[in-house]
């Protein structure tokens, strides 16, 4: 199962715009030890349940359990190479924007990303 977990990707976020976000605890089913917190965002979701409901199937499909640590909102800006982390999840409560932060560092490399309590949108793009 540990491969499984490290097939799973930390980031899946879309590449324009404002959108929903969630941080997930992924594990093997039954596991206790080790788990990936992993970051979903699209503009697709109404709501951050729906980010949730799209990709618990797909995870438990390869005998892994997931808890949505939280959500928020991203901001992200492709052409300036920005994004900012924000707001909370009214269903799941406010991820702890800075281990969001920290999984994004990991694929956005080269973007200035920060992250805020704001509870609303204050654009740079």
């Amino acid at each position: 199962m540990a491969d499984n977990l490290s097939n799973v990707s930390a980031v899946e976020i879309d590449p324009e715009g404002v959108f929903k976000y969630i941080l997930v605890r992924v594990k093997a089913k039954g596991g206790a030890g080790e788990y990936k917190d992993i970051v979903r965002g699209t503009k697709s979701a109404e709501f951050h349940n729906h980010i949730f409901e799209k990709i618990n199937p797909d995870l438990e499909k390869l005998g892994l359990e997931c808890n949505c640590l939280g959500g928020g909102k991203i901001e992200h800006n492709s052409n300036e190479k920005k994004i900012r982390v924000f707001g909370l999840s009214t269903g799941f409560g406010k991820a702890d924007h800075s281990v969001t932060v920290e999984k994004l560092k990991t694929v956005f490399t080269d973007y200035k990303i920060t992250w805020s309590d704001d509870k609303k949108q204050i654009s740079f793009i």
